[in-house]
């Protein structure tokens, strides 16, 4: 794809990195300074409290490991299973197929229940492989709660009563990159054990973060877990946090501040606020799909994404020269299909710090990159069904926390 540079601002609209608030990143417009004085201690202390929050935690401690969601993965893994344990894990998508490839390759025994792209997690095989652990042989289930690739999003309450049911002991560990911030997510209430994500997502900060919450049976792990760690050892965290000094290592000073700036837009917001906002803007996005007479790549409505909505194209389009044009003509930034579905789908990412205005802009620029790569799509269709709804939808009014 030949550079070319295109006036106006760029339109981001992949389901990550996402656009970054003003506010944001006038934080981070700062210089240097010793992690070691009283203020960088001071500021982790109130970032790590606050961070529960979005995992709707009271009980588990956050790490913020300056990594992407690929070290938080490892981080999660190599801190509570030991090679050659059994762990059960759903290949839906490409994000879910490189966890996999991850797990495999730190010599975890993976059992991968693998279902079609664009179908959730076929939780009916996790609840026979359970109940056929007698002897608790699986020691975590893996999950990735919405699939970017595909616009699919798991259902982690029923995970946890599938546990519960069978009394099954086994870590419950979810790769909650897209969805934190942005979805329904409890972490207390769905006995989840690890929690993560990464900064660049719902949180609308540069990518760097790794954000990992454990509950304390994760904590526990750590004490006979043999996985090989050094660079994520939680442990080396856990003696700073009892210093109180917090870092083991050399930390990302302007992505902190970052943070605390993200977090006080998320809690005048309202995390509840932000939630409904993306299941608006995700209907909207839909909507707008159905009226070009398009299909979404996620085949169930009870597995519908409001991050990110993968588009299934025409067979006699290839959906890489729609994001080409995108970006080429109007420079508006649309995600690639990958894998099993790259030239068969692109995906219009609806997550972050956004409103109705930007994503109503980003649809009208997929409708004329849908007309110039030769598709019968009347101008204004899915701008006039997403703006009818949006108009007639009440948005909840921010709270003030």
């Amino acid at each position: 794809m030949d550079y070319v540079y295109g006036p106006g601002r760029n339109h981001l609209f992949v389901p990550g990195p996402v656009n970054i608030p003003d506010q944001v990143l006038r934080a981070m417009n700062r210089n240097n300074e010793d992690y070691r004085s009283p203020a960088v201690p001071a500021l982790t202390k109130t970032l790590l409290e606050d961070v529960k929050k979005i995992f709707k935690t009271t009980s588990g401690t956050p790490f913020l490991i300056p990594t992407t969601g690929t070290g938080a993965w490892e981080s999660a893994l190599t801190n509570t299973l030991s090679p050659g344990d059994r762990i059960v894990s759903f290949l839906i998508g490409q994000f879910s197929l490189l966890w996999i490839d991850q797990q495999q390759r730190l010599n975890f025994k993976v059992d991968v229940v693998e279902s079609e792209w664009g179908q959730g997690a076929n939780l009916d095989v996790l609840a026979s492989k359970i109940a056929e652990d007698k002897a608790h042989t699986i020691k975590a289930i893996c999950i990735v709660h919405n699939e970017t690739a595909t616009g699919v999003t798991n259902n982690l309450a029923t995970v946890r009563k599938i546990l519960d049911h069978y009394q099954h002991p086994a870590l419950f560990l979810v790769d909650g990159v897209s969805s934190i911030c942005a979805l329904d997510f409890r972490m207390d209430e769905w006995g989840i054990d690890v929690a993560l994500t990464g900064s660049q997502k719902a949180l609308s900060l540069p990518t760097g973060l790794g954000i990992v919450c454990a509950s304390p049976k994760a904590l526990e792990a750590t004490k006979t877990a043999k996985s090989v760690r050094v660079f994520f050892d939680w442990n080396d965290y856990l003696k700073f946090y009892k210093l109180g000094t917090y870092w083991p290592y050399t930390p990302s000073i302007q992505l902190l501040y970052g943070l605390r700036a993200a977090l006080d837009l998320i809690f005048e917001e309202g995390l509840d606020n932000i939630i409904a906002r993306h299941t608006r803007l995700g209907k909207a996005t839909r909507l707008a799909v159905e009226a070009w007479g398009l299909k979404n790549c996620t085949q169930k409505e009870e597995w519908y994404s409001d991050t990110v909505t993968a588009v299934v194209i025409p067979s006699y389009i290839d959906s890489t020269e729609i994001v080409r044009q995108a970006w080429k003509r109007y420079n508006l930034s649309l995600g690639l299909g990958l894998n099993k579905v790259a030239g068969k789908v692109f995906r219009i990412g609806h997550l972050g710090n956004l409103n109705e205005l930007q994503l109503l802009g980003c649809l009208a620029g997929v409708e004329m990159v849908l007309k110039d790569v030769g598709y019968p799509v009347k101008l204004g269709s899915g701008v006039a069904a997403a703006s009818a709804y949006l108009q007639n939808s009440t948005p909840l009014i921010p709270s003030r926390i």
